[in-house]
């Protein structure tokens, strides 16, 4: 099994031999997919113009991001606001960028299930995508990801609005129903205990929000996940 003392009987690079450590591994690391996700809500006759909103800040339970009661599962899978956990890291190679509509009582949310077929809800949809942006924040560091038209939503309701002799509308638009756009070949590294953001930002251009229906956008980074176990 072995040559000469100091001589390998093979060579080591070869696939004769494994490549095993001379030691006992410290850890182990478990690998997975998973979706990160947030949400902001622009509110009725929110002024958008020039304005910059954080998203990734406000965990689950938490009040923030336009929202006047507490995040839940629907509108973001953070457990800590702002930071990848200690000892996991995250490589993000799908961005998606969801647009829909709500509806409100008294000033206060009621749903976030309102199509988007009404004139108001459309205009409100082609006034976001036309004049926002998305930027990656890493507390100094600040990156431009794309404008909102180039971003999909990853699904959804799409397609156009129809009347019926009724009257009736029926159909609802988004932005798009197309695949995740943005890293699938250069993926963003996260690595635990990092800070990060992303900010939705707005041109001077950009109208405010409509008098009826509050308006939601959705950011999902889907990825890989890496978690050091320790076995010794």
């Amino acid at each position: 099994m072995y040559g000469v003392p100091g001589f390998a009987f093979a060579n080591p690079g070869s696939d004769m031999i494994p490549q095993v450590p001379f030691e006992q591994p410290k850890n182990l690391f478990r690998y997975g997919e998973q979706s990160l996700w947030s949400t902001q809500l622009h509110n009725v006759n929110t002024a958008l113009a020039n304005g910059t909103f954080r998203l990734f800040t406000t965990p689950l339970g938490q009040v923030g991001q336009g929202f006047s009661s507490g995040l839940t599962i629907a509108e973001t899978s953070l457990k800590e606001g702002g930071r990848i956990p200690a000892g996991v890291a995250f490589d993000a190679y799908g961005l998606s960028c969801l647009v829909y509509a709500g509806s409100q009582v008294a000033n206060v949310l009621t749903t976030l299930a309102v199509p988007l077929n009404t004139v108001e809800t459309i205009t409100d949809l082609v006034n976001v995508q036309n004049n926002g942006t998305l930027t990656w924040d890493f507390v100094q560091t600040q990156v431009d990801i794309a404008p909102l038209h180039l971003i999909g939503a990853g699904g959804g309701a799409f397609g156009s609005v129809s009347t019926t002799q009724n009257a009736t509308q029926i159909g609802s638009m988004n932005n798009g129903a197309g695949s995740i756009w943005m890293y699938r070949k250069h993926p963003i590294s996260l690595p635990g205990n990092s800070t990060f953001s992303i900010l939705l930002r707005y041109g001077a251009n950009t109208a405010a929000v409509g008098a009826t229906n509050p308006l939601a956008l959705k950011v999902a980074m889907f990825g890989f996940y890496k978690t050091a176990i320790e076995i010794g």
